[in-house]
C-alpha cells in the first residue's frame, strides 16, 4: 500500500512527522528519492509535488494521499473519498483586490479579470454566484498581477493576511477553507492496510494536548477524587498490589490546559503521588 505525500514546501516535516509519531517510521526517505520503505513492510511512501498528490491516487500511482484540501478541490478528482482531517497546513482561499481600487465586492468583477493558481476553484465560486470573471491562471506571485493590470483581483492562499497586506490587497471574500486531510481512493477505502493507517494517525490527533494523570487515592477519598477529575469518560480505578486495600490507583486523561487545577485539585481531595506523562497515540 502506497502513501502519497508532500515532497517539499510548508506540509512536507509536518507530514512526515506525523507518520513518524504514527509509527510508520521511514527507512530509507534520503533527500531527492522517489519512494521511501516504512518499518511496515505493506506499506512504502511516494514523495510528490502537493498538487499532483490527488491525480496520483486516483490514477492508481498511490491508494492514499496527504495534501491539503484546496489542492484536492483544485484537482476536480473523482473517486477518491476523505478520510481524516489533519488539522495542519490551515489555510484560507481569498478573493482579493487592490486597497485603493474600484473593486469592493463579488460583484463587481462580473467581466473582469481575475488572478489565481486555482482556476478550477476560482470558476466554481464565481459560477455559484452567477458570474463569469475572465480567470488567468498564474505560477507565482499571484499578489503582484493587479499592480502589473494583469487582473482586477486575486484568488490566492492566506494564512496569516500579511502577504496581502504588504501588497495593498484587502480581502473581499473567502472562497475556500483549507487543512492537510487523508484521502484514498473509492475502492480501497476499506481496505484493512489503509483502515490502520487511518486508526494510526487519527491517534496520534487524538492524543494531541492530552496528558495522562496516574495517582494514588484512599479508597475512602475515591468519590472526592472522580468529582474534580475532568477525563475522558472519567477515571480508571484499579486496586494497589499490596496495598492493603486502604489505597487504589486512579489513572485518567485530561485536557493538557487542566492539568495545573487537576493536580491542585485531587491532591486538595486526598490523591497522593501524583505522576503526569505525555501520550503518544490515544486510540478510542
Amino acid at each position: 500500500m502506497r502513501i502519497a505525500v508532500p515532497n517539499k514546501g510548508r506540509l512536507h516535516e509536518p507530514t512526515i512527522d506525523l507518520l513518524e509519531r504514527a509509527g510508520l517510521h521511514l527507512e530509507n526517505g534520503a533527500d531527492r528519492q522517489l519512494y521511501a520503505d516504512t518499518v511496515d513492510p505493506d506499506v512504502s511512501v511516494l514523495f510528490a509535488r502537493a498538487a499532483d498528490i490527488p491525480e496520483y491516487v486516483a490514477d492508481g500511482a498511490a491508494d492514499m494521499g496527504i495534501t491539503g484540501y484546496d489542492q484536492v478541490r483544485e484537482a476536480q478528482v473523482t473517486d477518491v473519498a476523505e478520510l481524516l482531517d489533519l488539522e495542519f497546513g490551515r489555510c484560507r482561499l481569498v478573493l482579493a483586490a487592490p486597497e485603493d481600487g474600484s473593486i469592493t465586492s463579488v460583484d463587481d468583477l462580473a467581466g473582469g479579470t481575475v488572478a489565481t493558481e486555482f482556476p478550477n476553484v476560482t470558476r466554481e465560486f464565481f459560477a455559484e454566484r452567477g458570474l463569469e470573471p475572465n480567470v488567468v491562471e498564474v505560477t507565482g506571485a499571484t499578489e503582484l498581477t493587479p499592480h502589473v493590470e494583469i487582473s482586477d483581483a486575486i484568488v490566492d492562499i492566506t494564512s496569516t493576511g500579511t502577504t496581502l497586506k504588504m501588497n495593498r490587497l484587502g480581502i473581499i471574500e473567502e472562497v475556500l477553507s483549507s487543512s492537510v486531510r487523508l484521502f484514498a481512493r473509492e475502492d480501497v477505502r476499506e481496505e484493512p492496510k489503509i483502515r490502520e493507517v487511518r486508526t494510526a494517525l487519527a491517534s496520534v490527533k487524538q492524543a494531541e494536548g492530552k496528558r495522562y494523570l496516574m495517582m494514588n487515592v484512599p479508597e475512602d477519598r475515591l468519590d472526592d477524587v472522580r468529582d474534580v477529575i475532568p477525563g475522558l469518560g472519567g477515571p480508571t480505578v484499579m486496586d494497589i498490589a499490596n496495598g492493603g486495600g486502604e489505597k487504589v490507583a486512579v489513572h485518567a486523561v485530561v485536557d493538557e490546559r487542566a492539568v495545573f487545577e487537576t493536580i491542585t485539585d485531587v491532591k486538595q481531595a486526598g490523591a497522593s503521588d501524583i505522576l503526569v506523562t505525555e501520550i503518544e497515540r490515544l486510540v478510542e
